[in-house]
């Protein structure tokens, strides 16, 4: 910032003309190449002399000889140099999210304590209750992922509509009233729907598509100055997932992996997970290779007729202690009230198939938080087809106790 313009420009014009040169070079003949190169090392020389009128001269020379080398050429000017650095660095995400590495956050507790969903924590009981002051609010957020809302309703009103808006990684649910207004929660719309002023006015009955809900009890839903949602959300782990290793190695057992669903139907016919149905990606404990015979036996994972010896997967199964409040649950079988999937009842078994189109292997992925996972107990296997990778890296929030390589 302390350096004078002359210097500038000059470093600059330097800048512009190596960018010639490399851009043109096809198109220029060797002695015009010369030419400018032997003009920038006269530039470069008065400018480490400090001398600005060797400079003001030696720009002179390099500008001319950079014009009429190429006629049609214009020397680009901030503008579109900050532009292009702009796209380039576009395209280079891009690129490294489409082959490498791409973000992914973590909507709901199907893989507690190992990851974290999001989490709300209503407050509306809690007499008193207000947002923090606003040097609070961002301290946890930076830190914790976590936000406010109260949000009251001014008039009587009913809820109209709820509709997920979530864009990319950015988790977010609209909830529209009868009087034209409508909130943003940040959150997925099946988490939001959880939260319980929100949660005693739906129907038993199901919205339109899994993007909407307009299902709701008749009615009044809210009088003035009751809560609508009063409280903090506390964003889902945000995790980078590794797309580039499984190009070179096979998945293993006990790793935590990320798919699609494609050609999957996770509806949940019955199942009761409706914080989970419908979603384009998942992100699960992988329990089953191809070739594997699996069985759940409350609480230990089978494989092969053995109980799973995988860390993770053990960690699960004898109810590991995280911390005060935290606990791995045991696998349990699926849920024989749910009309949908291979259920697995007790004594039940799947083998995986492994043909020799590796496209069509079967894996199995269950959740670490087993009693509240819609997983391949209920929708069966993940062929290697849907595959995206390895959770890698959770990246925030940064006290969430998850922050670093995941296991």
């Amino acid at each position: 910032m302390f350096t004078p313009k002359w210097k500038k420009d000059a470093k600059l014009l330097l800048k512009g003309a190596q960018k010639f040169v490399n851009y043109k070079r096809d198109l220029l003949e060797a002695d015009k190449i010369d030419e400018i190169e032997s003009r920038e090392d006269d530039l470069k020389k008065a400018i480490k002399a400090k001398d600005q009128e060797a400079v003001k001269e030696a720009s002179k020379q390099l500008r001319n000889v950079c014009e009429k080398s190429l006629t049609s050429y214009q020397s680009p000017n901030a503008l579109e140099e900050n532009i292009e650095v702009f796209w380039v660095a576009i395209v280079i995400a891009l690129g490294v999210r489409a082959y490498f590495v791409q973000p992914f956050r973590i909507p709901t507790g199907s893989m507690q304590p190992a990851l974290n969903g999001i989490v709300a924590l209503p407050m509306h009981d809690t007499e008193g209750w207000e947002k923090p002051w606003i040097g609070k609010q961002a301290f946890d957020f930076v830190m914790k992922g976590r936000t406010y809302k109260d949000e009251v309703a001014d008039q009587d009103k009913s809820i109209t509509r709820i509709q997920d808006k979530t864009i990319f990684i950015f988790s977010r649910t609209k909830v529209y009233f009868s009087d034209g207004s409508d909130i943003t929660i940040s959150s997925p719309m099946s988490e939001a729907m959880k939260i319980p002023t929100i949660r005693k006015h739906l129907a038993n009955g199901r919205g339109s598509s899994s993007k909407v809900w307009n299902d709701f009890r008749p009615g009044t839903h809210y009088k003035k100055g009751d809560p609508i949602f009063q409280g903090s959300l506390t964003s889902g782990d945000l995790v980078l997932v590794d797309k580039f290793s499984y190009h070179f190695r096979q998945p293993e057992r006990g790793e935590a992996f990320v798919f699609n669903t494609r050609g999957i139907d996770t509806g949940g016919k019955g199942s009761g997970f409706v914080s989970q149905q419908n979603a384009t990606h998942y992100i699960k404990r992988l329990v089953a290779v191809p070739g594997d015979t699996i069985q759940v036996d409350e609480p230990n994972l089978i494989i092969n007729g053995v109980i799973a010896k995988e860390e993770m997967i053990q960690r699960v199964a004898n109810k590991t202690r995280v911390s005060e409040t935290e606990v791995f649950p045991g696998y349990v079988q699926a849920d024989p009230r749910s009309s949908y999937g291979p259920l697995m009842r007790k004594g039940e078994s799947k083998t995986l198939k492994s043909p020799e189109d590796r496209n069509f292997r079967e894996f199995y992925a269950f959740g670490d938080n087993s009693p509240n996972s819609l997983d391949s107990r209920y929708w069966g296997s993940v062929k290697q087809y849907n595959l995206v990778g390895p959770a890698l890296f959770s990246l925030w929030p940064f006290t969430s106790g998850h922050w670093g390589f995941i296991e």
